[in-house]
Protein backbone atom coordinates (compact mmCIF):
# COMPACT_ATOMS: atom_id res chain seq x y z
CA UNK A 1 0.00 0.00 0.00
CA UNK A 2 1.67 3.21 -0.67
CA UNK A 3 -0.42 6.23 1.28
CA UNK A 4 -2.09 9.31 -0.55
CA UNK A 5 -0.29 12.83 -0.03
CA UNK A 6 -2.77 14.64 2.83
CA UNK A 7 -1.34 18.46 0.77
CA UNK A 8 -0.98 21.20 3.40
CA UNK A 9 0.26 23.66 1.09
CA UNK A 10 -2.29 22.81 -1.55
CA UNK A 11 -5.20 23.06 0.74
CA UNK A 12 -4.52 25.75 2.83
CA UNK A 13 -4.29 28.04 -0.72
CA UNK A 14 -7.84 26.65 -1.43
CA UNK A 15 -8.92 27.95 1.80
CA UNK A 16 -6.69 31.30 1.22
CA UNK A 17 -8.87 32.22 -1.58
CA UNK A 18 -11.73 31.79 0.28
CA UNK A 19 -10.66 33.68 2.92
CA UNK A 20 -9.44 36.80 0.39
CA UNK A 21 -13.25 36.93 -0.70
CA UNK A 22 -14.26 37.18 2.85
CA UNK A 23 -11.80 40.18 3.28
CA UNK A 24 -12.72 42.15 0.11
CA UNK A 25 -16.60 41.93 1.26
CA UNK A 26 -15.66 43.29 4.78
CA UNK A 27 -13.63 45.89 2.79
CA UNK A 28 -16.47 46.48 0.91
CA UNK A 29 -18.64 46.99 4.00
CA UNK A 30 -15.96 49.53 5.84
CA UNK A 31 -14.21 47.28 7.57
CA UNK A 32 -10.78 46.69 7.15
CA UNK A 33 -8.95 43.75 9.32
CA UNK A 34 -6.03 44.18 11.16
CA UNK A 35 -3.87 41.86 13.07
CA UNK A 36 -1.47 43.27 15.58
CA UNK A 37 1.42 40.79 16.35
CA UNK A 38 3.66 41.24 19.25
CA UNK A 39 7.47 39.93 19.54
CA UNK A 40 10.32 40.04 22.29
CA UNK A 41 13.79 38.63 22.17
CA UNK A 42 15.61 37.48 19.41
CA UNK A 43 14.27 33.96 18.08
CA UNK A 44 15.29 33.13 14.89
CA UNK A 45 13.02 30.96 14.13
CA UNK A 46 10.10 33.27 15.52
CA UNK A 47 12.01 35.80 13.42
CA UNK A 48 10.92 33.68 10.63
CA UNK A 49 7.18 32.64 11.85
CA UNK A 50 6.48 36.46 12.22
CA UNK A 51 7.51 37.08 8.89
CA UNK A 52 5.69 35.08 7.41
CA UNK A 53 2.48 35.67 8.96
CA UNK A 54 3.18 39.25 7.77
CA UNK A 55 3.38 38.44 4.44
CA UNK A 56 0.49 36.04 4.70
CA UNK A 57 -1.56 38.81 6.27
CA UNK A 58 -0.64 41.26 2.73
CA UNK A 59 -1.49 38.40 0.21
CA UNK A 60 -4.67 38.63 1.85
CA UNK A 61 -5.54 41.74 2.08
CA UNK A 62 -5.46 41.66 5.86
CA UNK A 63 -3.44 44.83 7.51
CA UNK A 64 -0.77 43.90 9.66
CA UNK A 65 0.93 46.25 12.84
CA UNK A 66 4.20 44.69 14.29
CA UNK A 67 5.62 45.47 17.54
CA UNK A 68 8.79 44.24 18.32
CA UNK A 69 10.74 44.15 21.54
CA UNK A 70 13.97 43.53 23.27
CA UNK A 71 15.61 40.62 24.64
CA UNK A 72 15.25 42.51 28.17
CA UNK A 73 11.69 44.33 27.38
CA UNK A 74 9.37 44.45 30.92
CA UNK A 75 6.32 42.69 31.16
CA UNK A 76 4.96 46.03 31.87
CA UNK A 77 5.81 47.40 28.68
CA UNK A 78 4.33 44.11 26.94
CA UNK A 79 1.04 43.90 29.23
CA UNK A 80 0.50 48.09 28.73
CA UNK A 81 0.74 47.24 24.99
CA UNK A 82 -1.74 44.64 24.49
CA UNK A 83 -4.19 46.64 27.05
CA UNK A 84 -3.78 49.41 24.21
CA UNK A 85 -4.14 46.93 21.52
CA UNK A 86 -6.87 45.44 23.45
CA UNK A 87 -9.25 48.98 23.88
CA UNK A 88 -8.11 50.01 20.05
CA UNK A 89 -11.29 49.20 18.08
CA UNK A 90 -9.39 49.17 15.11
CA UNK A 91 -8.27 45.86 15.91
CA UNK A 92 -9.67 42.80 15.31
CA UNK A 93 -6.90 40.10 15.84
CA UNK A 94 -3.96 40.32 18.59
CA UNK A 95 -1.14 37.40 18.18
CA UNK A 96 2.06 36.88 20.91
CA UNK A 97 4.62 34.95 19.63
CA UNK A 98 5.73 32.62 21.63
CA UNK A 99 8.31 31.53 23.38
CA UNK A 100 9.08 35.00 25.06
CA UNK A 101 12.01 35.74 26.76
CA UNK A 102 13.03 34.21 29.94
CA UNK A 103 11.32 35.58 33.01
CA UNK A 104 8.44 37.26 31.15
CA UNK A 105 5.18 34.58 32.26
CA UNK A 106 4.03 33.74 29.45
CA UNK A 107 0.11 32.64 30.54
CA UNK A 108 -0.01 36.21 32.47
CA UNK A 109 0.57 37.57 29.16
CA UNK A 110 -1.78 35.43 27.01
CA UNK A 111 -4.36 36.08 29.69
CA UNK A 112 -4.02 39.77 29.31
CA UNK A 113 -5.69 39.89 25.53
CA UNK A 114 -9.25 40.05 25.49
CA UNK A 115 -10.42 36.47 24.72
CA UNK A 116 -12.82 37.55 21.43
CA UNK A 117 -9.23 39.52 20.16
CA UNK A 118 -8.02 36.08 20.88
CA UNK A 119 -6.24 35.47 17.30
CA UNK A 120 -4.14 32.61 17.99
CA UNK A 121 -6.83 30.69 20.33
CA UNK A 122 -4.37 30.01 23.53
CA UNK A 123 -6.55 32.34 26.04
CA UNK A 124 -7.97 29.75 28.69
CA UNK A 125 -11.38 31.20 28.10
CA UNK A 126 -11.45 29.91 24.57
CA UNK A 127 -9.64 26.71 25.58
CA UNK A 128 -12.68 26.34 28.05
CA UNK A 129 -15.12 27.49 25.75
CA UNK A 130 -13.62 25.06 23.20
CA UNK A 131 -13.83 22.07 25.70
CA UNK A 132 -17.43 22.88 27.29
CA UNK A 133 -18.70 22.99 23.51
CA UNK A 134 -19.38 26.38 23.26
CA UNK A 135 -18.63 29.07 20.80
CA UNK A 136 -14.53 29.49 20.32
CA UNK A 137 -11.95 30.77 18.71
CA UNK A 138 -10.20 27.26 18.22
CA UNK A 139 -6.51 27.11 18.25
CA UNK A 140 -4.74 27.42 15.01
CA UNK A 141 -2.81 24.36 14.44
CA UNK A 142 -5.65 21.73 15.95
CA UNK A 143 -7.93 23.70 13.79
CA UNK A 144 -5.98 23.20 10.93
CA UNK A 145 -5.74 19.52 11.84
CA UNK A 146 -9.21 18.47 11.35
CA UNK A 147 -8.99 20.75 7.65
CA UNK A 148 -6.24 18.39 6.76
CA UNK A 149 -8.27 15.13 8.07
CA UNK A 150 -11.59 16.63 6.76
CA UNK A 151 -10.04 16.75 3.73
CA UNK A 152 -9.50 13.33 3.31
CA UNK A 153 -13.22 12.11 3.25
CA UNK A 154 -12.51 9.85 5.71
CA UNK A 155 -15.18 9.75 8.04
CA UNK A 156 -14.35 10.97 11.36
CA UNK A 157 -17.58 10.00 13.56
CA UNK A 158 -17.35 6.39 14.76
CA UNK A 159 -13.22 6.44 14.24
CA UNK A 160 -10.43 5.43 16.78
CA UNK A 161 -8.05 8.59 17.13
CA UNK A 162 -5.45 8.70 18.89
CA UNK A 163 -3.40 11.51 19.85
CA UNK A 164 0.80 11.11 20.72
CA UNK A 165 1.04 14.06 22.87
CA UNK A 166 -0.95 16.08 25.60
CA UNK A 167 0.38 19.93 24.89
CA UNK A 168 -1.95 22.63 25.87
CA UNK A 169 -1.40 23.90 21.84
CA UNK A 170 -1.95 20.75 19.67
CA UNK A 171 -2.71 17.15 21.86
CA UNK A 172 -5.36 18.23 24.54
CA UNK A 173 -7.31 20.68 22.52
CA UNK A 174 -7.26 18.72 18.90
CA UNK A 175 -8.29 15.28 21.21
CA UNK A 176 -11.55 18.01 21.94
CA UNK A 177 -12.41 18.85 18.74
CA UNK A 178 -12.12 14.88 17.42
CA UNK A 179 -14.82 13.94 20.34
CA UNK A 180 -16.80 17.03 18.82
CA UNK A 181 -16.78 15.01 15.79
CA UNK A 182 -18.00 12.04 17.41
CA UNK A 183 -14.60 10.12 17.40
CA UNK A 184 -13.18 7.75 19.47
CA UNK A 185 -10.20 9.30 21.54
CA UNK A 186 -6.96 8.08 22.95
CA UNK A 187 -4.78 10.61 24.23
CA UNK A 188 -0.76 8.93 24.54
CA UNK A 189 2.29 10.80 26.27
CA UNK A 190 5.53 9.81 27.61
CA UNK A 191 4.24 7.48 30.24
CA UNK A 192 2.04 5.77 27.92
CA UNK A 193 2.91 2.12 28.45
CA UNK A 194 2.83 0.31 25.04
CA UNK A 195 2.16 2.83 23.16
CA UNK A 196 2.32 0.91 19.65
CA UNK A 197 -0.70 -1.53 20.93
CA UNK A 198 -2.48 2.17 20.49
CA UNK A 199 -0.86 3.44 17.67
CA UNK A 200 -1.96 0.59 15.91
CA UNK A 201 -5.71 0.72 16.89
CA UNK A 202 -5.74 3.99 15.32
CA UNK A 203 -8.12 4.91 12.00
CA UNK A 204 -6.68 8.73 12.80
CA UNK A 205 -3.38 9.12 14.22
CA UNK A 206 -1.81 12.72 15.15
CA UNK A 207 1.53 12.57 15.77
CA UNK A 208 2.30 16.06 18.10
CA UNK A 209 5.34 14.95 20.39
CA UNK A 210 8.38 16.82 18.96
CA UNK A 211 10.50 13.85 18.37
CA UNK A 212 12.17 12.95 15.11
CA UNK A 213 10.67 9.77 13.48
CA UNK A 214 9.32 8.07 16.09
CA UNK A 215 6.72 6.73 15.03
CA UNK A 216 7.44 4.11 12.33
CA UNK A 217 5.52 2.12 9.81
CA UNK A 218 5.30 -0.85 12.07
CA UNK A 219 3.66 1.49 15.02
CA UNK A 220 0.35 2.46 12.56
CA UNK A 221 -2.40 0.65 11.02
CA UNK A 222 -2.65 -0.03 7.45
CA UNK A 223 -5.04 2.55 5.58
CA UNK A 224 -4.64 4.67 8.82
CA UNK A 225 -5.18 8.37 8.47
CA UNK A 226 -1.69 9.99 9.71
CA UNK A 227 -1.34 13.39 10.81
CA UNK A 228 2.15 14.61 11.35
CA UNK A 229 2.59 17.72 13.53
CA UNK A 230 6.37 17.61 14.32
CA UNK A 231 9.30 19.88 13.03
CA UNK A 232 12.27 18.51 13.87
CA UNK A 233 15.98 19.20 12.80
CA UNK A 234 18.28 15.49 12.03
CA UNK A 235 21.37 15.67 10.08
CA UNK A 236 20.31 19.52 8.93
CA UNK A 237 16.99 18.48 7.20
CA UNK A 238 13.56 18.78 8.72
CA UNK A 239 11.55 15.82 9.49
CA UNK A 240 8.25 14.93 11.09
CA UNK A 241 7.73 12.92 14.43
CA UNK A 242 6.87 9.99 11.69
CA UNK A 243 9.28 8.60 10.10
CA UNK A 244 7.47 9.20 6.48
CA UNK A 245 8.92 6.21 4.23
CA UNK A 246 8.11 3.36 6.82
CA UNK A 247 4.78 4.67 7.68
CA UNK A 248 3.64 6.36 3.61
CA UNK A 249 4.03 2.12 3.18
CA UNK A 250 1.15 1.32 5.14
CA UNK A 251 -1.04 4.48 6.15
CA UNK A 252 -4.10 5.39 3.88
CA UNK A 253 -3.52 9.09 4.11
CA UNK A 254 -0.32 10.74 5.25
CA UNK A 255 0.95 14.36 5.58
CA UNK A 256 4.35 15.15 4.47
CA UNK A 257 6.99 17.76 6.64
CA UNK A 258 7.18 19.88 5.38
CA UNK A 259 4.32 20.66 3.47
CA UNK A 260 1.42 19.19 5.39
CA UNK A 261 0.34 20.66 9.03
CA UNK A 262 2.88 24.05 8.82
CA UNK A 263 0.71 25.93 6.22
CA UNK A 264 -2.56 25.50 7.60
CA UNK A 265 -1.03 26.82 11.28
CA UNK A 266 -0.89 30.18 9.54
CA UNK A 267 -3.87 30.18 7.27
CA UNK A 268 -5.92 29.09 10.14
CA UNK A 269 -4.36 32.03 11.90
CA UNK A 270 -5.94 34.41 9.20
CA UNK A 271 -8.92 32.42 9.44
CA UNK A 272 -9.59 33.30 12.98
CA UNK A 273 -8.63 37.09 12.42
CA UNK A 274 -11.42 37.17 9.86
CA UNK A 275 -13.96 35.28 12.15
CA UNK A 276 -13.28 37.80 14.45
CA UNK A 277 -13.94 40.88 12.27
CA UNK A 278 -16.95 39.76 11.19
CA UNK A 279 -18.38 38.73 14.49
CA UNK A 280 -17.42 42.49 16.19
Amino acid sequence: MSAKLIDGKALSEKLRAGIATRVSDLKRRGKEVTLAVVMAGNNPASEVYVRNKIKACGDLGIRSLSYRFPENVSERELSDLIGKLNADPSVDGILVQLPLPRGLDEQKLLAAIRPEKDADGFHSVNAGNLFLGRPAVPACTPAGIMELIKSTGVPIAGKHAVVVGRSNIVGKPVAVMLLGENATVTVCHSKTADLKSFTLSADILVAAIGRGRFITGDMVKPGAVVIDVGMNREDGKLCGDVDFESASRVAGYITPVPGGVGPMTITMLLNNTVGIAESG
